[in-house]
C-alpha cells in the first residue's frame, strides 16, 4: 500500500464518516443515487432528500417505474434537475440493456446518462471494492494541494494531471474505504477556506502546506460577470385555494417542472394573469432573488386571489389548477415551493 493510502486509511478509521444513510448497506443503487445527490450539493443537506427517495424508490426498478412527477417532486429543493432527469432515464436503460442492475464495467456505466468517469469510479469502488480512482471536487482539492498542481482543476490538462495521482494513490486494498476517506479529507479538512492542516494526516509531505499555498490552491476559475434577469410571477389563486400551475418547457432553466405563469414586470402581471383568468384583487407580494449557477434572477412575486377560471384556458398535461394538498407530488422548483408554502391567507 503506498503511504498516502495508508496514511489516509489510518486516519479514515479514526475520524471518517462510517454512518451515512448510503453506506448501510453499500449497494450500487444507493452508492449512485447519493453520488448523483452530492454532485454540487453538501452531505448534511443531501441525507434527508436521500432518505426520502430511497423510503419511496427503494430499488433501482421502482426508480424506473416511477413516473417523472414522482421523481422531481422527491429531487424539489435540491436544484440541479438535470440530474433527477438523467438519474431516471439511466434507471429505464438498465432495465433494457443491464437485467435491472447497474453494470460492473467501467465504460458500460460511462454510457449511461448523467455517469462520468468520477461517478462511475465511485459505485465500483465503494459497492463493488474494485480499484477505480474517483476525482470530485474534494478529491481535486486535496490532491492540488497535495501535490503543488497549479491551475484551474476544471481545465482539461490540469484534471488529466489530477487523473494520474488520483489513480497512483488509489489502492488495490480497502478501496472502498480510501474513497469515502479521500472525500471525507477533503469535506472536512482540506475544506476550501481555513483548512484544518494541524489534523490532516498528509501535512507532513503536502506541498501546499510546506510552500503557504493553501489560500490559493486549487486556482480559482477565472471570474466573469453574472448577468441578472427579472420575472414577475403570478398567483392566481381561485376561491377554494388552489393556484394555477404551468409545466415549463423541455429546455431551458427548470425544465419539465411546475411553476407558475410569468410576466416580463410586475407592470406587465395584470394583462398576463387576465388572459388566464378573471381576477379581482392584485397584491405584490416581497421580491426576492434566486441565484443560478450562470445568473440571478430577480422574482416579483405577484398574488391574484379570487381568480375564476377562464373557460378558454384549458388544463391539461401542462397547465392545472392545484390544491395546497396536491403539491407535495410535484416536482416543483425550490423558489415556488417556498412561494407557494408561504401564501397569506385567502382575503374575504
Amino acid at each position: 500500500m503506498n503511504r498516502f493510502a495508508d496514511e489516509l486509511l489510518r486516519w479514515f478509521d479514526h475520524h471518517g464518516r462510517k454512518d451515512l444513510p448510503w453506506q448501510h448497506p453499500r449497494d450500487a443503487y444507493r452508492v449512485w443515487l447519493s453520488e448523483i445527490m452530492l454532485q454540487q450539493t453538501q452531505v448534511v443537506t443531501v441525507i434527508g432528500y436521500f432518505q426520502r427517495f430511497v423510503e419511496r424508490l427503494p430499488t433501482l426498478r421502482d426508480l424506473a417505474a416511477a413516473d417523472e412527477d414522482t421523481v422531481l417532486a422527491l429531487w424539489s429543493g435540491l436544484g440541479y434537475y438535470r440530474r433527477a432527469r438523467f438519474l431516471h432515464a439511466a434507471a429505464k436503460l438498465c432495465i433494457e440493456r443491464h437485467g435491472g442492475e447497474l453494470p460492473r464495467e467501467l465504460d458500460a456505466l460511462m454510457a449511461l446518462p448523467g455517469i462520468g468517469r468520477s461517478t462511475a469510479g465511485a459505485i465500483l469502488a465503494q459497492a463493488h471494492g474494485l480499484r477505480f480512482p474517483i476525482l470530485d471536487g474534494n478529491v481535486k482539492r486535496v490532491l492540488a494541494r497535495y501535490h503543488g498542481v497549479a491551475g484551474f482543476p476544471g481545465e482539461s490538462a490540469i484534471e488529466k494531471r489530477l487523473w494520474v495521482h488520483a489513480d497512483e494513490h488509489t489502492p488495490a486494498v480497502r478501496t472502498a474505504d480510501y474513497t469515502q476517506a479521500i472525500m471525507d479529507l477533503g469535506a472536512t479538512v482540506c475544506v476550501r477556506s481555513k483548512p484544518a492542516c494541524l489534523l490532516c494526516p498528509q501535512a507532513a509531505s503536502c506541498v501546499a502546506h510546506r510552500d503557504g499555498l493553501t489560500a490559493v490552491l486549487p486556482t480559482v476559475k477565472p471570474g466573469k460577470k453574472i448577468p441578472t434577469r427579472a420575472v414577475a410571477m403570478l398567483l392566481l389563486r381561485d376561491r377554494q385555494g388552489r393556484v394555477l400551475l404551468e409545466r415549463r418547457g423541455p429546455t431551458g432553466v427548470w425544465s419539465g417542472l411546475w411553476s407558475l405563469p410569468e410576466a416580463p414586470d410586475a407592470d406587465a402581471a395584470p394583462t398576463a394573469a387576465a388572459r388566464l383568468a378573471r381576477v379581482r384583487s392584485i397584491d405584490a407580494l416581497p421580491a426576492f432573488t434566486h441565484v443560478f449557477s450562470h445568473y440571478r434572477l430577480d422574482v416579483s412575486p405577484i398574488l391574484f386571489d379570487h381568480a375564476a377560471p377562464l373557460a378558454r384556458v384549458a388544463e391539461g398535461t401542462e397547465r392545472r389548477w392545484c390544491a395546497p394538498a396536491d403539491l407535495a407530488a410535484l416536482g416543483l422548483p425550490a423558489p415556488v415551493r417556498s412561494l407557494l408554502d408561504n401564501l397569506p391567507e385567502i382575503t374575504p
